[in-house]
């Protein structure tokens, strides 16, 4: 099995929106990915912010740990190849406009923060989200 390191962030509007992206037309998650050479997982985690969402207007609050799970096969499972250890971040922004430029990730959208568990696609990503809910 392959172990790979991830960042990511949970990004809030000025309307307390939260950002969830669409992976490969199969999944919702929120968004994150590869940290690459030379990255730190902060860097990391803007850059794949920006490449699913279009945002570029982040402000870092603060960091909201990390999780284990497998990645989200194709299909929309888990595919147990690899297993990511995700580190995540909280963000706010002042935009609103969504251009992902990532083509594995087709779709952004602002999802009121009482519906963001119900619709993210991966176990862990709903048991971290809910246990990060009283801080957001």
């Amino acid at each position: 099995m392959k172990k790979t390191e991830s960042a990511g962030g949970v990004v809030k509007n000025k309307e307390g929106k939260i950002l969830v992206v669409n992976q490969r037309g199969t999944s919702w998650s929120l968004p994150k990915g590869h940290i690459e050479q030379g990255e730190d997982a902060l860097q990391a985690s803007r850059r794949e912010i920006q490449e699913e969402s279009g945002i570029t207007d982040l402000t870092f609050i603060k960091e909201l740990g990390t999780y284990d799970r497998f990645k989200i096969g194709k299909d929309g499972g888990e595919d147990t190849s690899e297993l990511k250890t995700l580190h995540m971040f909280l963000y706010t922004t002042n935009e609103n406009n969504l251009k992902p430029t990532d083509p594995d990730n087709p779709e952004a959208r602002w999802v009121e923060v009482e519906e963001v568990a119900q619709l993210l696609t991966h176990p862990k990503d709903k048991e971290f989200f809910l246990k990060i809910l009283s801080i957001l």
